[in-house]
């Protein structure tokens, strides 16, 4: 039976980057402690010996210039005045010997008594020259740093007096390994004390950072931000990361292009508010709470915005999706027309089986002549707005546009109606939607306003009350000879409100419910904007408004467009 061998890995998982960093700093710790340390000996053994040289020279030099030793030097018994002295001097100063001797080397003093009267064991030639000199020897003690100075008789007459005598002092090396030892010891325990203040700071700096790091190491944060990336500039819809004051920390290549801000100028640290968008779109990237699938505008673009705040006990900042939402709102509306236009031709059909039963139910009477003339004048009527549309308007979409809004407008009880003087071919320069868009929306609020419950008499231009004329609403669609796309539409309703301007156009505006309606009139003056063209509502004299947008053509194709 053959047993499978165990698999190991090549090699273990990676250590986590706060683990290699926690390696580095612990082993950088050590070995910076561990140089301090031996810097530290290194000079204090230095300074140690430099010491020694310094208190021995002094030593020398104070018993050199004694009194009281060049009396001795003269009496018939050195040694029996100098050695007490020696003694004393030495253990006064804390070096290891003082020797007192002839110019010739016999000691007259030594520590050890039985070494007195013997040759003194180093070099005394630069002494005898009249020189203070140090050495480091060996002699009956060991080795030791010395220094040997000339003892010299009182002089006359400022000049020197000949040498009698010679002052060795000096400290064993043992001692001044003793001591730098000891300092040795002082230093250790500081340095292992930095040691253990170090890992423990290292230690805790490293945990906080892999809590941030999420274990992860250096590999896996690297290949990570290469996603992170990737992701960014490959997803469509916009991504934006606000920080806690409202700053752009993070923006991808959808966020710049739905907000309109993709030219070469980087968005990233400026705030929002600084940005130039419209006043709801800031207050909606900048709110404290979630914003959930809510509908602006920018310049060009009809953009859904979801905000969430990122709290950690404070408010760290926003995370913001942006979704383009421009020809989803064309569609809707041109599907919204389509729709209207089925719904009319559905009620159309019902009203023509009517008429056809009173039709069949006449001649069943015998009435044909009344049959005849019953059919005749509701063909002559239901085919009159359509050549009067066919006739006048050649292109395809503003012509279908109209005959499905004045069917629904008909369900509604509205009449609508062609201005006299409209007229206009293909309208190259500017796509079906967008026509759709802003002709559509036009009629549907012209509609809305006729159709609302009346509140009485309206206040007219110059104070004085109206009251609501009939329900109609009328098209005015032309080019005229400066290459300008006209679409006006004019209704018989209440008015706009006192004071209303072109607060009509802005987002959320609306008679029926304050902010929080409609969307429909900003889409229009968007629309236009893109075109470079311009917007405008007034009251009409009479009674109802007016609403105008021009639109610029294609400057080779303006002047082919206009027919009147």
């Amino acid at each position: 039976m053959r047993v499978p061998r165990p698999r190991f890995p090549l090699r273990s998982h990676p250590r986590s980057l706060a683990g290699q960093l926690f390696a580095m700093q612990v082993v950088l710790v050590a070995v910076v402690v561990a140089g301090c340390a031996v810097f530290a000996y290194v000079s204090g053994k230095s300074q140690a010996r430099e010491a020694a040289t310094h208190r021995a020279r002094a030593t020398t030099q104070a018993v050199a210039d004694s009194p009281s030793v060049r009396a001795a030097i003269g009496s018939a018994d050195p040694s029996a005045r100098l050695q007490p002295y020696a003694e004393r001097v030495r253990r006064d100063t804390g070096v290891s010997f003082v020797t007192i001797m002839d110019p010739h080397g016999k000691r007259w003093t030594h520590p050890d008594p039985d070494r007195i009267g013997e040759q003194f064991v180093g070099h005394i030639g630069p002494a005898l020259r009249g020189h203070t000199f140090d050495e480091t020897y060996t002699g009956t003690l060991g080795p030791s740093v010395r220094v040997v100075t000339p003892v010299r008789e009182a002089g006359h007459g400022g000049r020197e007096g000949r040498i009698i005598g010679l002052v060795s002092a000096g400290i064993t090396i043992d001692t001044i390994s003793r001591q730098v030892g000891e300092q040795l010891t002082a230093v250790l325990a500081v340095a292992g004390g930095a040691l253990a203040l170090g890992a423990v700071g290292t230690y805790l700096t490293n945990a906080r950072l892999r809590r941030h790091t999420h274990g992860m190491n250096a590999v896996e944060l690297s290949r990570l931000h290469d996603y992170h990336q990737a992701t960014l500039h490959a997803v469509r819809e916009g991504l934006l990361l606000l920080d806690g004051e409202g700053r752009v920390a993070l923006v991808n290549d959808g966020a710049r292009l739905l907000l309109g801000r993709d030219g070469p100028r980087d968005l990233v640290g400026r705030n929002v508010a600084d940005l130039g968008l419209p006043a709801e779109l800031t207050e909606a990237l900048l709110a404290g709470e979630p914003r959930r699938d809510e509908v602006h505008l920018t310049g060009e673009r009809v953009v859904v915005v979801n905000t969430a705040p990122v709290d950690g006990g404070e408010r760290r900042g926003t995370v913001v999706t942006l979704r383009d939402h421009t020809e989803l709102r064309a569609l809707a509306g041109e599907l919204d027309s389509v729709r209207g236009f089925a719904e009319a031709l559905r009620s159309q059909a019902h009203e023509a089986a009517n008429r056809l039963h009173t039709v069949v139910s006449l001649i069943e009477l015998g009435r044909v002549a009344e049959a005849v003339r019953f059919a005749t004048e509701e063909l002559e009527l239901a085919q009159a707005l359509t050549d009067r549309v066919v006739s006048a308007v050649r292109e395809p979409v503003l012509a279908a546009l109209l005959l499905g809004k004045a069917a629904q407008a008909k369900e509604r009880g509205v009449e609508l109606t062609l201005a006299p003087d409209s007229g206009v071919e293909d309208v190259p320069g500017i796509p079906g939607r967008d026509l759709v868009t802003v002709l559509g929306n036009l009629i549907d609020n012209a509609v809305e306003a006729v159709t609302a419950p009346p509140v009485g008499r309206v206040p007219g231009p110059a104070g004085e009350e109206r009251a609501p004329a009939g329900p109609r609403v009328t098209v005015t669609v032309r080019c005229d000879r400066s290459g300008v796309l006209l679409l006006r539409v004019a209704d018989t309703g209440p008015g706009l409100p006192p004071g209303a301007g072109d607060r009509v156009f802005e987002r959320n505006w609306s008679t029926k419910t304050g902010r929080g309606g409609g969307i429909g009139l900003a889409l229009v003056r968007q629309t236009a904007h893109r075109h470079g063209g311009e917007v405008q509502a007034r009251d009409l004299p009479s009674a109802g408004a007016e609403f105008e947008v021009r639109l610029p053509l294609p400057r080779e194709a303006g002047a082919q467009e206009v027919l009147r």
